[in-house]
C-alpha cells in the first residue's frame, strides 16, 4: 500500500502513446506465453489499466466467488455445526498439506494454516529460542519487514535476549558469509526473509540454513514473498521452521490466514507458547491442564478461520495445474521485461533489484525521488504499483494474473507521470 491518499481509480483507456516497438514486443511476449490463458480466470477490475501490486494483494479468481456462495448455502447453512465434525476440524492441516505439496516442497504433516503472519512469527520464534536454552542471541537483519523485526524485539525483551543485527546491502541482501560472521555458540535463532520485501533479492536459503545449523542454532524463514512465486524445497534444504502469508501470490484475499511449516524432526522438541484449546490433544475434553496435540496440529491455538481458507484452495489448484516451474519462468520473464523497460524508457530511474535472475523474486524495485507523488497519481489513473520509503516504486508481478502488455502500459504511464 501507499501511505498517500489517492483518489479512487477512474476508468482509463490504454496509453495511446505507447511506442509501437514496445507494444509489439509486449504483444509478442504475450503470444508466446503458455500461461496467458490463466488471466481470464481472474475477476476483472473496472477501470484498471495495470495491476502491478500482486505481491501485496493477489487478485480474486472467478471460481472463488462461486466457492464462497456455495459455502454459505452448503456446509454453513445446510450442515451448520455438524460441519466441524465432517471437515472443518481437519481443514488447517489438510490445506497445509496441499500447500506443502504444491508450493513448499514439504511432505505431509509439517504445514498448518492458521492465525496471521505476525502471530505465527511470534509463536514459532518464541518456541525456537526456548528450544535452545542457554543461548542468548537472536540474529536478524535490519532490512527485513517491520513485523519480523518488531516481533523479535518483543521476544528479546521478554526472554532477556540480545538481537545481533546484520546490516546487508539493501539491494544485494543477506549473504551466507554475513550470517556466518554473525552466528556462534551463543546463537539460538536466525530469522530471515527468503525474498526481501523491498529489493526482491532471493537469499541463498540452502547455504544459509547449513551455516546456521553448523552453529547449532535454528533458522526461521519468512516466505511471504516467495510462496507461490518462487519454487521451494523446504524438506530437501533442511529448513527448520518457516512462516508465510497467503494473500499475496496465493490469492487468499485480504486478511487470509497465514501458514507455518515445522520440520517433522523438531515437532517433539519445539513447543509454541500460545496454548489454546484447538491445539490440545483432545479439544473437547475440556480438562484442567493443557496437553499439546501430536505433530503439526500443536501449532493451532484458537478456532481455525474456515471462511478465510476458501479462496486459497482455488489458487493452489491453479498453481498446481500450471506447475511451479512454469510460474517461475513467467515471473522471471515479467521481471526481466520490467527491468528492460526501466533501462530503456524511464530516464532518471534506477533499478534497485538484482539483475541476476537467479537472485530475483517476482517483484522489481525502482528508485526515483518523485515516486511518492507518481504512485498516488498512477493510482488515480488505474495503474496500481506501490510505494516503499524512501523513494521506491515496487512493481509486483503475479505471474498467473499479469500480462506483458499490462506491464508495459503501467510502466509507460509511470514514465508519463515523471514528466
Amino acid at each position: 500500500m501507499t501511505d498517500t491518499a489517492p483518489s479512487a481509480p477512474q476508468p482509463a483507456a490504454p496509453s495511446a502513446d505507447l511506442p509501437a516497438a514496445l507494444r509489439e514486443r509486449a504483444a509478442a511476449l504475450d503470444a508466446a506465453d503458455p500461461l496467458a490463458g490463466y488471466r481470464d480466470l481472474f475477476v476483472p477490475s473496472e477501470g484498471l489499466v495495470a495491476y502491478l501490486d500482486g505481491n501485496s494483494l493477489g487478485r480474486p479468481l472467478t471460481a472463488t466467488r462461486e466457492r464462497l456462495a456455495s459455502f454459505v448455502d452448503g456446509p454453513w447453512a445446510a450442515r451448520l455445526i455438524r460441519s466441524w465434525d465432517e471437515s472443518w476440524m481437519d481443514a488447517p492441516t489438510e490445506l497445509g498439506d496441499e500447500l506443502g505439496r504444491v508450493a513448499l516442497g514439504a511432505a505431509p504433516g509439517q504445514t498448518v494454516v492458521a492465525d496471521s503472519t505476525t502471530v505465527l512469527l511470534y509463536k514459532l520464534a518464541r518456541a525456537a529460542v526456548d528450544a535452545r536454552p542457554g543461548r542468548t542471541v537472536i540474529v536478524a537483519d535490519t532490512e527485513n519487514f517491520p513485523t519480523d523485526r518488531f516481533v523479535l524485539q518483543g521476544i528479546a525483551a521478554e526472554r532477556g535476549l540480545e538481537i545481533r543485527w546484520i546490516a546487508p546491502d539493501a539491494e544485494a541482501g543477506v549473504t551466507p558469509e554475513e550470517v556466518a560472521a554473525a552466528v556462534g555458540p551463543d546463537t539460538a535463532l536466525v530469522l530471515l526473509s527468503h525474498v526481501a520485501f523491498k529489493s526482491g533479492y532471493i537469499a541463498d536459503l540452502p547455504a544459509i540454513t547449513r551455516v546456521v545449523h553448523d552453529a547449532g542454532a535454528l533458522v526461521l524463514w519468512d516466505l511471504c514473498h516467495s510462496a507461490g512465486s518462487v519454487p521451494l524445497d523446504l524438506d530437501a534444504d533442511g529448513v527448520d521452521i518457516a512462516v508465510g502469508c497467503t494473500y499475496k501470490y496465493l490469492n487468499g484475499g485480504p486478511g487470509s490466514p497465514a501458514f507455518a511449516y515445522l520440520a517433522a524432526g523438531l515437532q517433539d522438541e519445539v513447543r509454541q507458547p500460545v496454548q489454546g484449546w484447538m491445539g490440545a490433544a483432545d479439544p473437547f475434553a475440556m480438562g484442567p491442564e493443557y496437553e499439546p496435540a501430536a505433530g503439526i496440529r500443536q501449532l493451532i491455538s484458537g478456532t481455525p478461520p474456515i471462511v478465510g481458507m476458501l479462496p486459497m484452495r482455488d489458487m493452489l489448484a491453479l498453481i498446481d495445474r500450471a506447475g511451479m516451474p512454469a510460474v517461475r519462468a513467467k515471473s522471471l520473464a515479467l521481471t526481466g521485461f520490467a527491468i528492460e523497460i526501466a533501462d530503456e524508457h524511464l530516464p532518471g530511474v534506477r533499478v534497485a533489484s538484482p539483475r541476476d535472475p537467479e537472485r530475483r523474486g517476482s517483484h522489481v524495485m525502482l528508485d526515483h525521488p518523485d515516486f511518492k507523488r507518481v504512485v498516488a497519481d498512477a493510482w488515480a489513473q488505474g495503474v496500481i504499483p506501490d510505494f516503499r520509503p524512501p523513494q521506491g516504486l515496487r512493481v509486483g508481478l503475479s505471474p498467473l494474473s499479469t500480462s506483458f502488455t499490462e506491464l508495459a502500459e503501467g510502466l509507460w504511464a509511470v514514465r508519463n507521470l515523471l514528466g
